[in-house]
């Protein structure tokens, strides 16, 4: 066998090392590879968009409205028809069919009633309503004002830094709850002054975060290279501060709105929020609370709902977290 013969036949042979081609991937792709590998923040999304979805069109699958009321249909369990065949939400309460003792037979209420007759269904989805109104404030007072309180404070520095720092100090040295008190106190309670409040001081934590990072990117070499180049500020701020930072952006975004839909809540629980007969799910649960050890039925699903919807956000700002930080990139 010649040397040619031979060169083929190593060629030819499975042992043989060849070249491997990795195909590049983007940023973006990364990112989304590794989210969707993190099975509990796939959960919370999918949980977001069917709880999103249900508070859009869960009140339009009956025929009640979240302030008619129904004397004869007051403090009623909940029934749902099909489900009941197998023992659960029938209209049971304490072994009596309360629908039978009042000769509804055909009357059915998924989440049953509260003491006035309102179908508490439809009043915890229209309830969700606020609080995916209050995440998606949120989101965007992060997004405008905190970020762009931030860019502009960490990247001028100086004067206008320590001026910009001791004013979101006075502004975090006045309690919350007071802030709401004054609004309520001139607008009257409503989700107009939790939004004012939300706007005032929702942002300070994200423009905190936002000033740390570019402080630390500014002084990097890429960004004197742009300088160098002739790059205008908005040019640096666009171009090369903002992408190096929307990570973190989105990120903090997502772990704030849990704690600005809890706000709310709170707020209407004590009073200082949507008052009835509007509904939110703080508003909800100070009904059912005043009478959770007779008709406990009636604070159960805005808890459950509230309780979903805060565990979704965390699960999905754990998981974009994970995906965004490169420490987690695996090797």
């Amino acid at each position: 066998m010649n040397q040619t013969d031979q060169f083929e036949r190593i060629l030819n042979t499975e042992d043989f090392q060849k070249d491997v081609v990795y195909e590049g991937v983007s940023f973006w792709k990364d990112v989304y590879l590794r989210f969707i590998e993190n099975k509990g923040a796939v959960v919370g999304m999918i949980l977001i968009a069917f709880i999103t979805f249900m508070a859009f069109f869960g009140p339009m699958m009956n025929d009640h409205t979240y302030r008619s009321k129904v004397d004869e249909h007051i403090n009623l369990p909940p029934r749902i028809p099909v489900v009941e065949k197998l023992g659960i939400f029938d209209g049971e309460r304490n072994g009596k069919n309360v629908y039978e003792e009042r000769k509804l037979d055909d009357v059915y209420y998924w989440f049953g009633t509260d003491n006035l007759g309102r179908d508490l269904w439809t009043r915890t989805w229209v309830g969700t309503r606020v609080s995916i109104y209050i995440a998606m404030l949120a989101v965007v007072i992060d997004m405008f004002i905190g970020m762009g309180y931030g860019l502009i404070s960490g990247y001028v520095g100086g004067n206008v830094d320590n001026v910009m720092q001791r004013f979101i100090e006075i502004l975090s040295g006045i309690p919350n709850l007071v802030i709401v008190t004054l609004f309520v106190i001139v607008l009257n309670p409503g989700i107009l002054s939790i939004s004012l409040a939300l706007v005032i001081t929702g942002w300070i934590g994200m423009s905190r975060v936002v000033r740390s990072q570019v402080l630390k990117i500014k002084e990097l070499d890429f960004i004197l290279a742009s300088k160098t180049m002739g790059a205008s500020t908005g040019m640096l701020l666009m171009q090369d501060l903002l992408p190096n930072i929307f990570g973190q952006v989105i990120i903090m975004s997502m772990f704030s709105v849990p704690n600005a839909i809890f706000y709310e809540s709170f707020l209407a629980f004590i009073g200082l929020g949507l008052q009835p007969p509007l509904a939110s799910l703080g508003v909800l649960i100070n009904d059912g609370y005043k009478s959770i050890l007779v008709y406990p039925h009636i604070i159960l699903p805005p808890v459950i709902v509230l309780a979903l919807l805060m565990l979704s956000f965390n699960l999905l700002a754990d998981g974009l977290r994970d995906s965004f930080d490169p420490k987690m990139k695996q090797h």
